[in-house]
């Protein structure tokens, strides 16, 4: 049960990221051009996204487990700290680069393979330098 929620889940999200254009690195970047040719589309897509994640985290409050039994994952701290603060650089800066994160570029493997495999590879190569030097600590 617990596999067929993620599928159904993901599906929906990746779909949704097509359809709204948040796979498209063009628009991306053209979205993050302030001062250039902006085009503000990704915003709309962001604020839509806002009221079914407020809704979620109403109904997952009066939940004691998820729908798949399984305890709900959330973060043992709201702190921010120079890692986070690292880390959202590091995204914000990559995103805006490549004009891509990490959901958008999985699902833009059905959409244009080739174009993101470099992306991906840079991607699970940073991941696995985060575990590295988190299993030396």
């Amino acid at each position: 049960m617990r596999a067929l929620i993620a599928l159904l889940a993901g599906t929906i999200f990746g779909a949704g990221l097509a359809l709204s254009g948040m796979a498209d690195p063009a628009r991306v970047r053209a979205f993050l051009d302030l001062f250039g040719a902006w085009d503000p589309t990704l915003a709309f897509v962001m604020a839509g996204a806002i009221t079914p994640m407020v809704l979620a985290w109403l109904i997952q409050r009066r939940l004691p487990r998820a729908l798949s039994g399984d305890a709900f994952a959330l973060p043992g701290t709201r702190r921010i700290d120079a890692p986070l603060a690292a880390g959202a650089l590091l995204f914000g800066i990559g995103w805006g680069i490549a004009g891509l994160c990490p959901g958008p570029a999985i699902a833009n493997l059905a959409l244009a393979p080739f174009a993101v495999l470099p992306f991906l590879a840079a991607m699970i190569a940073g991941m696995l330098l985060h575990r590295l030097r988190a299993a030396g600590r």
